[in-house]
């Protein structure tokens, strides 16, 4: 999937004091959440099925990974 993120606004959530483990997302691509690496912004992204990363935060949240 090509998505153009070249005009992207990044942002990281406002739970990110981590020590930097975090992600950064771009809202505004219908359909697809990109997601990139904070600490390498350069570095490329992924893009996933909005439906997918939802599942995905959803997850996070209830603790099924552990702790993150």
């Amino acid at each position: 999937m090509n998505v153009d993120l070249s005009g992207a606004a990044w942002r990281k959530s406002t739970h990110s004091d981590n020590g930097g483990q975090c992600i950064e997302v771009a809202d505004g691509f219908p359909g697809v959440m990109p997601v990139r690496d904070s600490k390498n912004p350069e570095g490329g992204a992924l893009v996933f099925g909005a439906d997918a990363f939802a599942s995905f935060v959803t997850e996070v949240k209830a603790g099924t990974f552990g702790t993150v």
